[in-house]
């Protein structure tokens, strides 16, 4: 067997092998199998992290997904999650979970550079949009590097 089928079949292994429990306060409401290709279509928020400075997807990287409540006094929570070794994180909401509102992601920037021994600028990167139209998907890209951050919406 070739080392790049041995390389693809040991990816798809760890994709397919790693489930994560969805909960709604205490209760466990969803099995989901990660990995890139199981449910990324399912999902109406997405991102997609670059490492810039190493030009590699920035897999480990802590994220947060909040929403505005209470007449735009207080975040609420909806999902902390993980980077894949793809530097994608597919499936941070539930379908149907998404409604118009204000949406924050909240990259834990500090501890990503910490794991690499490298000091950074930018302890969190926090980027704030408005959903408008929930039947719509919304993909956000971070390019990040311990100097600078880029982000747009993506398609």
């Amino acid at each position: 067997m070739s080392s790049g089928v041995a390389l693809r079949l040991r990816t798809l292994q760890r994709h397919l092998g790693s489930l994560e429990v969805w909960t709604q306060g205490s209760f466990p409401v969803l099995l989901v199998a990660q990995g890139r290709g199981m449910e990324p279509g399912s999902s109406p928020l997405t991102t997609h992290v670059l490492d810039t400075a190493s030009g590699l997807p920035a897999e480990g990287l802590c994220l947060r997904v909040s929403r505005l409540e209470d007449h735009g006094q207080q975040w609420t929570e909806l999902r902390k999650s993980y980077t894949d070794p793809d530097g994608r994180c597919p499936g941070l909401l539930l379908p149907g979970q998404m409604k118009a509102g204000t949406y924050k992601l909240s990259f834990d920037t500090e501890g990503y550079w910490q794991k690499r021994g490298q000091e950074t600028f930018y302890p969190y990167v926090e980027v704030v949009f408005t959903i408008t139209n929930e039947t719509h998907k919304f993909h956000v890209p971070l390019l990040l590097s311990p100097w600078s951050y880029t982000t747009y919406r993506g398609s």
